[in-house]
């Protein structure tokens, strides 16, 4: 006031004088509407969530379900029309909303709005209406999101840490306003679903992630952390782009990289402790394999295209043997795509099948083929090929084609994982069916567009005799008067609760047998009554549940392998692995 004082003197004016009003006479007491671009002001704000602020605090916000007696506590009334409804009906008037929207991009426009203003409503929406709401906050809509993430985004949802902050990435972590942190999903962007290298657009799927951590995993909100690591991009329509949010530059790669990372690795450790959860999402091959086996032994870490994916199409695989009969060792798998979800895939259900058989795990791996874009990894090309891919290398001669490796092989499962739409051809098909009652076929690409085939033509091309499921979701198919309701491999049925596990055991590492056993509990929540619909991976109207047994499964494996700090071990995990899950219902206020 002091210095106020001092300014209108030196200005000549009479400290009486009325002071200057802007915008209907309204009084400009810091003189933030009259200052220039040159001039300073200091953005105050209120940190007690009473009033005005608590109707914008969307933690604590209700909207309308705020009762008379709240209103009159917290200042807030007469700043919202006076009718009190509960949130179950503001529920219902919001789907209503989100129904009358067209396009998918514009309900996930709505949701993310919902979560700016209304945290607790978004996660009850989400949690109730999972089956309708999941294909447009996580895949295959969040895909397009991430396309025009730079003309949609308003607000941050987490944290971006670009090559701009080298040297300083633990300050950055600080700024962050939540200090106890559970789970961190980071990104750099480089390939985004099957959309590639998408650059910072990429913060999309961490927060597309941790909100099904929250919905279907039950992690508190306020612990979860979406960051995106920029560290640039190659793709040249976004360098063209003048709405492009990220840095206009080529991607760093090698020493660059790696010490931008490290420093990232090292911030979050000390910042955060030995127990926070680093999934990493997204990351181009080359980095993925060599971030989780670097940080593997040092830190909790988790990749989830590499990991999740493989723990979810196992679970998928155990669930399918009671249909096609015989155990996992019995069958042949070939794959199309030889990248992280590939390679990662087909390592775990090695390593399952060496369990179950007592063999090594050379020998089990003998049992999987992969076809790459040049075709059969045989051990002619074991010198060109890149590290993750020589161990599948097997002695065949070489093959160019799927179609061909299909005949050749002759496999009972066939797995897609290339980000390369329409490659199950019809003749692919038939000649799975040809050799087996009943196929196995996985076309787990996503979004929607890149997948291997879609539903309805892995029923009819194999005249209904295909177990099939896909990444992203398709409709049920009728055939022949029957009709066959399609799996999805999702990831999203493992990472919420092994990430719940995680957590409620307090691990110290993620190890292989962890996975093993998500895979089991999911598995056995399929039930006789799926089956008969073709289903192999359980309805997600039950996640929840389905998510507690994950979690108690993973926490058990923790504890067996003495790799948990949360002591002493509850009885009942999965009732305790329940009892730990955020519920998004109100809470009433003093």
């Amino acid at each position: 006031m002091e210095s106020t004082l001092k300014e209108l003197r030196a200005e000549g004016e009479s400290v009486m004088k009325p002071r200057c009003t802007v915008a209907g006479g309204v009084e400009d007491a810091y003189g933030e509407d009259r200052a220039t671009e040159e001039q300073l002001v200091t953005p105050w704000t209120v940190s007690v969530a009473s009033g005005y602020s608590l109707l914008r605090d969307p933690r604590f916000n209700k909207g309308l379900a705020f009762t008379e007696k709240e209103r009159d506590a917290h200042y807030i009334r007469g700043l919202l029309p006076p009718a009190c409804i509960t949130q179950e009906l503001q529920e219902k008037k919001l789907m209503n909303n989100i129904r009358q929207y067209q396009l998918p991009l514009q309900r996930y426009m709505a949701m993310m709005e919902l979560e700016e203003r209304n945290e607790r409503l978004f996660y009850k929406l989400l949690i109730d209406n999972v089956e309708e709401l999941l294909p447009i906050v996580y895949t295959p809509t969040v895909g397009e999101a991430c396309q025009k993430y730079g003309s949609i985004f308003r607000r941050p949802q987490g944290l971006f840490i670009s090559l701009k902050e080298k040297g300083k990435i633990l300050e950055v972590l600080k700024n962050w306003p939540e200090k106890s942190i559970q789970v961190i999903v980071v990104t750099d962007g480089e390939r985004i679903l099957g959309l590639g290298d998408l650059g910072c657009q990429g913060m999309g799927i961490p927060v597309g992630k941790l909100a099904l951590y929250t919905a279907l995993g039950g992690i508190r909100p306020s612990s979860c952390l979406p960051i995106t690591i920029d560290v640039g991009t190659n793709n040249e329509n976004l360098l063209g782009d003048e709405f492009y949010i990220g840095l206009r530059q080529k991607r760093a790669t090698g020493q660059e990289y790696a010490e931008l990372l490290h420093e990232f690795m090292t911030a979050v450790k000390q910042n955060y402790g030995e127990k926070v959860l680093i999934q990493f999402e997204d990351f181009a091959n080359h980095n993925a394999f060599e971030l989780l086996a670097k940080y593997g032994t040092t830190h909790l870490v988790f990749n989830d295209d590499i990991q999740g994916t493989a723990s979810v199409v196992l679970a998928g695989l155990v669930a399918a043997l009671k249909l096609v009969g015989g155990t996992l060792a019995d069958q042949t798998f070939l794959f199309l795509g030889a990248g992280e979800a590939g390679t990662g895939i087909a390592e775990l259900i090695a390593l399952q099948m060496s369990k179950e058989s007592k063999v090594p795990l050379e020998e089990t791996r003998r049992k999987i083929w992969l076809v790459d874009s040049k075709g059969l990894i045989v051990s002619s090309r074991k010198e060109s090929l890149q590290h993750f891919k020589k161990p599948w290398a097997h002695e065949h001669e070489p093959v160019g084609t799927l179609l061909d490796a299909v005949k050749a092989i002759k496999p009972t499962a066939l797995i897609g994982s290339s980000g390369v739409g329409k490659t199950f051809t019809k003749e692919v098909v038939e000649a799975m069916a040809s050799f087996n009652e009943k196929p196995i076929i996985l076309a787990l690409s996503n979004p929607t567009s890149q997948s291997e085939c879609t539903a309805a033509e892995a029923y009819n091309w194999s005249k209904g005799q295909a177990i099939f499921a896909s990444g992203s979701p398709f409709d049920p198919v009728e055939y022949n008067g029957k009709t066959f309701v399609p799996g999805q491999a999702n990831n999203a049925y493992i990472f919420p609760g092994f990430g719940l596990g995680l957590v409620i055991s307090g691990a110290i590492r993620v190890h292989d047998d962890m996975l093993l056993a998500a895979s089991e509990a999911l598995a056995n929540q399929v039930t006789p009554e799926n089956f008969d619909k073709g289903l192999i991976y359980p309805p997600f109207s039950n996640i929840r549940t389905i998510s507690a047994h994950i979690a108690a499964n993973v926490a058990a494996k923790a504890y067996d392998l003495g790799l948990a700090t949360r002591l002493p071990r509850p009885q009942n995990l999965v009732k305790y692995a329940e009892s730990c899950m955020y519920t998004p219902v109100y809470r009433s206020y003093r």
